[in-house]
């Protein structure tokens, strides 16, 4: 659910007291080499002090803290809490202040003495990514600064935890309302719109007016969460990949993600660009309108999944039949068929023919616009076991909605 990234620092390998310049100039390559080798003991299925590389990446996140905790640039942005002080904001991490659980830990409600309310993402001892996405978060929250994503307050490396406290969002996630039949209805057509525009304008930021070019890779509704009026906020950014400021696209042996939200030239080949969130703008933007899953089936004649069945409505002139009829009274037809355009457009197979976020909001909020026919979308039909020995091995994506790694041979 909740997420952010964080900046470098070494432990010492065995030479004595290193001096704090050489942890910070070295630590972030250093620590991103000693990733790398876990990662590739464990694809080799080499047993080789594992456990000790995980000790040694935890030790560097501690030194990490230390030095961090006297950097007044990043002092301003975090605060960092001691684990006490975490425990007794959730009640001893209590079940009864449990908000959900993803991937890499479980978020909790909390109360800081300041009276202050949070949500508290306790990292999984067990995920042997949690490290490499704690550093992912903390990096990302001393240059990221906008009003449509959710703002990491603060931090805890302490007892082998790893912790991040977030500012606390009250009306959860976007798919505790939208794919509930008694919730739903509490948001009407302007309410989705809001969210929509508000999702385009915080990936926008992302790609583009941030520091560095930010691809989140793992869009969907459960990571969208929603403020006091029901605004949204881009959450979860342990996945994220950071691009220089003029890099564009690149190319990834490690495909991270959810499935039914990831396009195909990332998933099956780890081509990673703004293009990769754009397609996944695209699924959560006709999940919105319709209220359904792209993960499901659709048709009574064709396995056709959300993206399939939209192309199918569009093409016979009945793309209004798949807004959900329960904002219908609250809605124009044309700024629903606009938004089911736009997110055929976001969804088609080919990177180079989806629009550009800037491109997106322009044409979502332009009603005079002209806007291209779209192209058959990608992964428009829902696969089943023993389609295909490839369909199998992309099962790894997971129906359920939670994300997962699949290693890309290259």
């Amino acid at each position: 659910m909740y997420n952010y990234e964080g900046h470098g620092g070494l432990s010492k390998s065995g030479h004595g007291g290193l001096k704090k310049k050489w942890i910070i100039i070295i630590g972030i390559g250093s620590l991103a080499s000693l990733i790398s080798c876990y990662y590739l003991y464990k694809m080799l299925h080499i047993r080789v002090e594992a456990k000790k590389v995980q000790k040694l990446l935890l030790r560097q996140l501690r030194r990490f803290y230390d030095y961090i905790k006297t950097d007044k640039k990043m002092n301003a942005e975090l605060h960092y809490f001691t684990f006490q002080s975490i425990s007794s904001a959730t009640n001893n991490f209590s079940s009864t202040n449990k908000l959900g659980e993803g991937g890499f830990g479980a978020v909790y409600k909390g109360k800081l003495a300041d009276g202050q309310e949070v949500a508290v993402k306790r990292l999984s001892r067990s995920s042997e990514q949690g490290v490499k996405e704690f550093k992912n978060e903390t990096e990302l929250i001393a240059k990221l600064q906008h009003t449509n994503l959710v703002r990491l307050i603060g931090c805890c490396v302490e007892k082998k935890e790893k912790i991040l406290v977030y500012e606390y969002m009250p009306n959860h996630s976007l798919d505790f309302f939208l794919f509930d039949h008694r919730k739903k209805g509490l948001l009407d057509w302007n309410n989705r719109f809001v969210i929509i525009d508000g999702i385009a304008q915080g990936l926008l930021y992302l790609h583009r007016f941030s520091r560095l070019r930010v691809i989140h890779r793992d869009l969907k509704a459960s990571n969208i969460l929603l403020d006091d009026y029901l605004k949204p906020k881009i959450s979860d950014f342990g996945m994220a990949k950071l691009f220089g400021i003029n890099e564009s696209e690149t190319n990834t042996s490690r495909v991270v993600g959810t499935r039914g939200y990831m396009p195909p030239e990332y998933m099956l080949q780890g081509s990673v660009s703004t293009k990769t969130d754009v397609f996944g703008f695209g699924v959560l933007l006709l999940e919105i309108v319709s209220s359904k899953m792209n993960h499901g089936s659709y048709d009574a004649e064709h396995p056709l999944n959300l993206l399939g069945h939209a192309w199918e409505l569009w093409n016979e002139g009945r793309g209004l039949e798949l807004m959900d009829p329960v904002p219908e009274d609250s809605c124009t037809p044309k700024e629903v068929m606009t938004c089911i355009h736009v997110g055929l457009l976001c969804v088609q197979d080919h990177a180079m023919d989806r629009p550009t976020m800037s491109e997106v909001i322009s044409m979502l909020t332009n009603e005079n616009m002209h806007l291209p026919e779209p192209k058959r979308p990608a992964f428009f039909i829902e696969r089943h076991e023993g389609d295909s020995a490839r369909d199998d091995t992309l099962q790894n994506g997971s129906i359920n909605g939670q994300s997962v790694s699949i290693l890309v041979a290259r």
